[in-house]
């Protein structure tokens, strides 16, 4: 294959043949990413939603600990993965055959709990979608990445939150009035003898055809620098020095962990409401809904702000809109209450993920992005795999309300850490594509689909 560099010897020519290839592609990868969040990840909201999975959970156990179990198999299964997965991905001039590899291989384990949906019953069941949870979360750690990665490849920083919020307004408009109808009417009359199934159904469907989109449309560039290949206890005994050499980035990592303790609370937000109100499939909709469209409506704001002011700008509002909707939720019972709490936790929730995800990209240098994601994915799905089985026996013996009081205490240290000791990352790419868009006679970024 043919490779833009034929011919280049210097590193800085190479670097301008990569910008140019990745200016001049935009406006297609800029399509295939957004149609990829729209429909793929509009799926994938159905199932990550602190509603469908933790409700369904419930209803076939009727214990905290088991809804805390499901929740926590799913993010051990990424913490296993995601480092071991990513020695897979650096060294790879083309990530995108292996990204829908494991793109596909996460929607034949949503199809799988399709599956044990229909076919089995009672325990059986019940360890059919723990099984499917677990194996999802595994093929998920190395996705995450390789998606994260292809996405800083292809899509300059300049205008990825203009990406991601309209990506994610549209995906989650779609999702919220699936989330709606899907609880009213798919689990509220149980269609097919499991609503449940055919709820996660649409989500395998509307997943699938994302992953198509991104096939079809995207380019990516083969980037002017690699790392060499590397076995993975090698690359893990370069942690340390990775972390010493970018303290921004590992104070980063310190105060993402605890605002991750949110996954201590989040599988019973729903059950806990369970126990104040009527839990019908028409309830479980419309805070589904509540929480998918305030990601649509915040997701405007949030990729504004990140491109305005940085993506450390967002995380912080978020984290703010997380505590506030989480008190809320404590201290003010009644559906119309709980609908707005869903709605701060959405926006919170949406905000969390684009700004969180993001500033990862925008710390260290272009080898290393690959694990820094990794490193930070691995770090939060150890604590959200902890933190579910945590927040079921502090249920079952101390009650919601002291699940819901710890879960703010962390967000309120992750907080002050970002407020206070985390650096914005932003200034310095700036300067770095200032010198770029110079080189290459760039002075504003191309007009958009």
């Amino acid at each position: 294959m043919a490779s833009i560099y034929d011919g280049l010897a210097g590193s800085g020519e190479r670097e301008a043949a990569y910008e140019k290839f990745v200016w001049g592609n935009l406006k297609r990868n800029f399509s295939g990413h957004f149609m990829h969040g729209m429909l793929g990840m509009t799926g994938f909201r159905l199932i990550n939603a602190p509603t469908f999975i933790p409700a369904y959970l419930h209803m076939l156990s009727g214990s905290d600990m088991v809804v805390g179990l499901g929740l926590a198999l799913q993010q051990l299964g990424i913490a296993i993965t995601s480092i071991v997965g990513t020695t897979q991905i650096e060294h790879r001039r083309y990530v995108l055959p292996l990204s829908l590899f494991l793109g596909s291989m996460m929607r034949l384990q949503i199809l799988g709990l399709v599956l044990v949906g229909w076919l089995f019953s009672g325990p059986a069941l019940l360890a059919g979608v723990l099984f499917f949870l677990f194996t999802l979360g595994l093929f998920s750690g190395p996705q995450n990445v390789a998606f994260q990665f292809l996405l800083a490849k292809m899509i300059p920083i300049s205008v990825r939150g203009r990406l991601q919020g309209v990506r994610n307004v549209s995906g989650g408009l779609v999702a919220a009035i699936l989330s709606y109808y899907a609880g009213k009417y798919l689990i509220g009359e149980n269609i097919w003898g499991n609503g449940y199934s055919t709820t996660f159904l649409a989500a395998f469907i509307l997943t699938s055809l994302g992953l198509v989109a991104l096939w079809i449309f995207v380019r990516e560039p083969e980037p002017p620098t690699l790392r060499p290949r590397m076995r993975v206890g090698d690359r893990l005994r370069e942690f340390p020095a990775m972390l010493r050499a970018d303290r921004p980035f590992a104070l980063f990592m310190v105060a993402r962990t605890f605002a991750v303790f949110n996954r201590v609370s989040a599988p019973f937000y729903i059950v806990y409401i369970a126990q104040t109100t009527t839990l019908t499939g028409a309830t479980i909709g419309t805070l589904t809904f509540a929480f998918l469209i305030a990601s649509t409506v915040a997701n405007i704001v949030w990729g504004f702000l990140s491109d305005k002011a940085g993506f450390r700008s967002t995380f912080i509002a978020a984290l703010v809109l997380w505590i506030g909707a989480t008190v809320m939720l404590m201290f003010v019972h009644g559906l119309p209450y709980y609908f707005v709490a869903f709605f701060g936790l959405g926006a919170a929730n949406s905000g969390y993920f684009m700004s969180a995800q993001n500033m990862v990209l925008e710390f260290g240098h272009r080898d290393d992005t690959a694990m820094r994601l990794a490193m930070s994915n691995t770090a939060e799905s150890i604590v959200a795999a902890g933190g579910p089985l945590l927040g079921g026996a502090i249920a079952a013996t101390l009650g919601y309300h002291t699940v819901f009081a710890v879960s703010i205490v962390c967000e309120v240290i992750a907080l002050f850490m970002l407020v206070f000791m985390v650096e914005e990352p932003r200034k310095k790419w700036q300067a770095r594509e200032r010198t770029r868009d110079a080189a290459l006679g760039v002075n504003d970024p191309p007009e958009l689909p």
